[in-house]
């Protein structure tokens, strides 16, 4: 719907707060908010949001052009297990496809290892006699009456949704739009999901726990929307509204509660999407992106000015560093690692009398000790209260005062048992989060084959300014700059993403000379019609969409593939040397070597579609005024060797460009404290970051 207004509102509802942004595009006058989360019914909290952020700037609801939505709906119901009653309806021979996996052993030498456990038990299974071949040719026709019957057995066991799962599909999907067709007739209002429509890629597994994945949320995403929608427009926002994709690409809210797993990672994909236009901006080559929420801690390397996308993304790692435990999402996703370490994270002290931070989380409610909501357990909060690295009076920009004597009480039930000081134990949780993440970001660096103090960092979320300092100490980064608003940093990032939508057609396809280039430019116009009839739900103008050709390509024999972009001369001529040549020079970058001789096949290929981000007026960005602002001082710990020592705190507003401010001290914004600690400076730079510098 066209708006004649220039306000925009980007919000990232989180584990336990939403953050909201409000962004002018004409003065780049930006207004930053952030509410608790309402685990019960998310829409309630950022709606409460979303119209006391509006009220704050004296506008109508009407006022508002677009609405941007990132949401952790999906990958919470996945994490925690609560989605749908869910059926899988599979070829027959096939019913533990789920339970199998991949048969892959993510740990050779752990005896007790075991993956993730399947996200549909085997006793919710059902098999159905069809089949056809990879070639798409039919061998064993369906029966409607089969389906009937099956459906009749599935309305009396009370499934509120059906993954279907044919094999082969992704070649011949008749025989799952014909299931589809029937359930849908048998089984109203529940859910159907069918495996080719999730994904049209080759490897059973994979798009049969996609599929799955797709089913369990899919009712529960359905809900959500609809209902954030009734609110939205009983409120008075008239405007169209999307919803960020994991692959950092917005789409319509129709297509997101369709197909869920395409918004498992949609919150923190806001916070790296704004960190490539922050590295775009400052001609940074190498940033490391480190986003501390209340429940996670999540980090992705970002080169060029463009996030990693990766398809090999796993959620539900039975152990959070090892590749393999967990279940595999494969579709477009920005490539980052997730832990469990948040603000909210729960301290505990284990059976060997060790310290231990989450992944358990106090979330909203009852939320930390110090909110005085009623939690009673000790969280990384409470330790960061007790230590002196937030100020009381001044979290959420005074809004919301933290109760010390509560975070301190929480604290005893670690220092009791552990024999240590109440402040002690709170530099403990504080350390041991800190050495939880640096190892976490370590690895995933490693994977990226960067070193991070090769890089610098970008610190953002509600808790990572508290943590950057300790952090890049341990991983070794000199120079940390913190965004305007880094608090709500992700929010800020859902207004600078643009629409976009991913396709993946199966065909494997020897690169030799001859190949049948024809064949190849019809799945290629097949997938892109398919791409920009996604990309209509959200109102898009196709004049202004670009779109990319990708290959996944691998040597004859191995078991993976690389995605690659395809050269000009392919695409043109047909000329596989130039694809085979784009291969071998990632393969190298990948792997170190490449195999001269060995066959080389394209697996399936890739396709994306996306529009031109929106323009961001960033002009406002310096501008903090704030009559009432005054420096003070506060006493912050410093570790057992040092105890407590005087800070300077100082609210943003006050800072002058260029003048550095030398640790240790306490930048106070709204939504965030940053940290500076011993040894390294900080000032305001000309674009309106911070930047902290570590000797």
């Amino acid at each position: 719907m066209k708006h004649a207004s220039t306000w925009r509102m980007g919000f990232d509802i989180g584990g336990t707060f939403t953050d909201l942004v409000l962004l002018n595009d004409e003065t780049g006058v930006a207004l930053r908010h952030k509410t608790l989360t309402t685990p019960q019914d998310p829409s309630e909290g950022a709606y409460t949001g979303l119209t006391q952020l509006v009220a704050m700037a004296g506008l109508a609801a009407s006022d508002i052009h677009t609405i941007t939505h990132g949401t952790t709906l999906a990958i919470n119901a996945l994490l925690e297990r609560r989605g749908a009653k869910t059926a899988l309806v599979v070829t027959r021979g096939f019913r533990d496809v789920l339970v199998l996996g991949r048969e892959y052993r993510y740990d050779i030498y752990d005896l007790n290892g075991a993956p993730a456990a399947p996200l549909i038990p085997r006793s919710q299974a059902y098999e159905i006699n069809e089949r056809v071949t990879s070639k798409g040719e039919v061998i064993v026709p369906l029966e409607d009456a089969e389906i009937i019957a099956l459906a009749a057995k599935l309305r009396a066991e009370g499934y509120e949704a059906v993954a279907v799962l044919c094999m082969h599909a992704y070649a011949w999907p008749e025989h799952e739009n014909r299931i589809e067709t029937l359930l849908g007739k048998e089984l109203p209002g529940v859910s159907i999901s069918v495996s080719h429509k999730v994904s049209r890629e080759i490897r059973e597994y994979d798009r049969g726990i996609l599929t799955a994945m797709n089913a369990f949320v899919q009712p529960k995403a359905r809900h959500y929307m609809a209902r954030l929608e009734r609110k939205l427009r009983e409120g008075g926002f008239v405007c169209d509204w999307l919803v960020m994709g994991s692959n950092g690409g917005l789409m319509a809210p129709q297509v997101a509660a369709d197909y869920p797993t395409r918004i498992i990672e949609s919150g923190p994909a806001g916070g790296i999407v704004a960190t490539a236009a922050f590295a775009r901006k400052n001609c940074h080559e190498q940033v490391l992106a480190f986003d501390m929420g209340g429940t996670t801690a999540k980090a992705c390397v970002v080169r060029n000015g463009i996030p990693s996308i990766t398809t090999d993304y796993e959620v539900g790692r039975a152990d959070r560093l090892l590749k393999g435990s967990g279940l595999p999402v494969k579709l477009p996703v920005v490539d980052m690692i997730e832990i469990g370490a948040g603000g909210g994270s729960i301290a505990r002290v284990d059976s060997l009398g060790l310290l231990e931070i989450g992944p358990e989380s106090a979330s909203a409610y009852p939320g930390p000790a110090c909110y005085g909501r009623g939690g009673e357990l000790p969280t990384v909060t409470d330790a960061n209260l007790v230590l002196g690295l937030l100020d009381a009076d001044a979290f959420l920009g005074g809004r919301m005062t933290l109760d010390v004597a509560a975070a301190r009480k929480a604290i005893a039930r670690i220092a009791d048992p552990l024999g240590l000081s109440i402040e002690d134990a709170a530099w403990g949780i504080h350390e041991v989060a800190n050495n939880k993440m640096a190892e976490a970001l370590r690895t995933h660096s490693v994977e990226k084959n960067v070193s991070p103090h090769q890089m610098i960092m970008l610190a953002f979320g509600g808790a990572g300014p508290s943590h950057a300092w300790s952090l890049a100490k341990l991983l070794g980064v000199k120079r940390v700059y913190f965004p305007n608003g880094a608090g709500v940093y992700s929010a800020f990032g859902l207004l600078t993403a643009p629409p976009s939508a991913d396709f993946v057609r199966s065909d494997r396809c020897r690169l030799e000379a001859g190949i049948a280039l024809d064949a190849i430019q019809r799945i290629f116009a097949e997938g892109f019609d398919e791409a920009f009839t996604t990309l209509a739900a959200a109102n898009v103008d196709p004049a202004t969409a670009s779109m990319q050709k990708l290959a996944d390509v691998r040597y004859v024999g191995q078991g993976s593939e690389l995605t690659v972009t395809l050269p000009a001369a392919f695409e043109k001529e047909g000329n596989v040397e130039s694809l085979i040549a784009a291969f071998e020079q990632a393969h190298f970058a990948r792997f170190g070597r490449t195999l001269p001789g060995q066959g080389v096949e394209v697996v399936s290929w890739r396709g994306r579609v996306q529009t031109t981000p929106p323009l961001m007026n960033t002009s406002d960005q310096q501008s903090h005024s704030d009559t009432e602002a005054k420096e003070k001082m506060l006493s912050v710990y410093l570790g057992r060797e040092s105890g407590f020592s005087d800070c300077r705190v100082v609210p943003r507003s006050l800072l002058i460009t260029g003048e550095w401010i030398t640790g240790p001290a306490l930048l106070q914004e709204k939504e965030c404290a940053i940290y500076v600690g011993p040894g390294a400076s900080a000032m305001l730079d000309e674009q309106g970051n911070i930047l902290m510098e570590l000797k």
